[in-house]
């Protein structure tokens, strides 16, 4: 049943794709998808959006132009792994020289031991009485090979940068190839299967992250600051309430306070779920400061990457680790998945936006990314809000940071409350869902975490 509700929600988006190629632009590139594994898509003529009227190509999987660089081929084939498999780590330094060793003694002498790097080889005197050394010997290599320095680490641990993977084994060009994340996003990325490169996690709809940086389901990027030690409602709809708490830091300079997602209380049908980053001094990426709880209950899970456990009731629930530590996804099925990252505040975050932030505590808190499968078109709160049928977001564009008001709209009494003015849930689904079969966090999306705004485009 979803495999044909996926092909016929992926007929209407050719349709409507069919029907958009009247309106391009006079001057746009006409571009097809050449892959005959997207029947759907192939050969269907698709033109470059105005933002790159003769620089996109078609993604074949989701079938849309997407804008590409200037040098672009419009080949997507991912690149291909080098020859030890290790992937692309992103360090292009040459490999170091090879170690010349000194050359061993001549095979008619076998019991002669080589002398060690640091003495010469014609003064050297074996242990054990042997005939003499014959009157013509190898000459050394010259000194300066001798013994090479150590090769640099990869610029991925000078730079800090984590090494991610693709784990879909439906890209076998890419699956556990070794990437690098991008410095805008040293700790927090993950790899595009599609194209095999790893992106920013905060850079696509449903994202919630940093001081904390909203991107709506519409693709806009907007922030909402709320206040510290304070409940607010994220989304709202008929059979899913989430709430998160925030805390923060007031700066004498700043009329607001510095905020960040620590916890998440989330409500659907008769379960509630709670999603948390421990209170923490000195940081430690090896450290677990992740808390779980399901319907009151703890979730342990082992330290390690792919660890998991799932209920064994209606919906299906499951937890898993997608890092050994401080790393989670979070799925209940046919409503929602989140994934959550817990990271601190860094010595350079603090003192680039003048955090103040002290050794007591590193103000450990949430990076979240959002995909919902059953939103009605009545949905409501901060983030759901801009999943909503005909909304228009409120943001005012233009500044270097649009922020959202609304505190009172979406402020909650409690983390397990669905009690903010804004508020839709009840306990079950709605009759009809607006946006079922679609996935938001599909947008095609560009920006690093330090800019401004991401642009998304379908």
């Amino acid at each position: 049943m979803a495999k044909a509700m996926a092909s016929l929600g992926m007929s209407w988006i050719v349709l409507f794709l069919a029907l958009a190629m009247t309106q391009a632009d006079p001057g746009a590139k006409q571009v097809k998808c050449q892959d005959k594994d997207y029947p759907l898509c192939y050969h269907v003529k698709l033109y470059c959006p105005a933002t790159c009227l003769r620089t996109c190509k078609v993604d074949c999987a989701s079938c849309l132009p997407v804008c590409t660089s200037g040098d672009d081929t419009g080949d997507d084939t991912p690149p291909t792994p080098r020859g030890d498999n290790s992937g692309d780590t992103g360090d292009d330094t040459p490999p170091p020289p090879p170690v010349t060793h000194r050359s061993p003694p001549p095979p008619s002498t076998p019991v002669l031991v080589p002398p060690p790097p640091s003495s010469s080889p014609h003064t050297a005197t074996p242990p054990p009485p042997t005939p003499p050394l014959p009157t013509t010997v190898s000459s050394p290599p010259p000194p300066s090979t001798t013994t090479p320095p150590p090769p640099p680490p990869p610029s991925s641990e000078v730079s800090g940068a984590k090494i991610v993977r693709c784990k879909n084994r439906n890209y076998p060009q890419c699956y556990v190839l070794e990437q690098s994340c991008p410095s805008a996003c040293a700790s927090t990325c993950e790899v595009d299967c599609v194209t095999c490169k790893p992106v920013c996690s905060c850079n696509y709809p449903g994202a919630v992250c940093q001081d904390p940086r909203f991107i709506g389901g519409d693709g806009i990027t907007f922030y909402f600051h709320g206040k510290k030690n304070r409940d607010f409602c994220l989304v709202s709809d008929s059979n899913l309430h989430i709430n998160a708490r925030f805390i923060g830091r007031r700066n004498a300079n700043v009329r607001r306070d510095f905020t960040w997602v620590q916890s998440l209380g989330i409500l659907f049908g008769s379960h509630n779920l709670f999603l948390g980053a421990l209170k923490t001094s000195a940081w430690d990426d090896a450290a677990d400061r992740l808390s779980l709880y399901l319907d009151g209950a703890p979730i342990a899970l082992p330290q390690r990457e792919g660890a998991s456990w799932h209920s064994k009731t209606t919906p299906r629930i499951s937890f898993t680790r997608y890092r050994d530590t401080n790393a989670i996804e979070i799925e209940v099925e046919k409503n929602f998945k989140i994934k959550a990252m817990v990271v601190p505040i860094t010595r350079k975050d603090s003192l680039i936006h003048n955090y103040g932030i002290t050794d007591e505590d590193c103000f450990a808190h949430l990076d979240l990314s959002f995909k919902f499968y059953a939103l009605s078109g009545d949905v409501s709160g901060v983030l759901g809000q801009t999943y909503a049928r005909n909304y228009v977001s409120r943001a005012k564009m233009g500044v270097a940071m649009p922020v959202l008001g609304g505190e009172r709209e979406f402020a909650s009494s409690g983390l397990f409350t669905a009690d903010c003015a804004a508020s839709r849930f009840v306990g079950q689904l709605a009759p009809w869902n607006s946006t079922e079969s679609f996935e938001y966090a599909d947008l095609e999306c560009a920006g690093g975490v330090e800019d401004r705004g991401v642009v998304c485009k379908r």
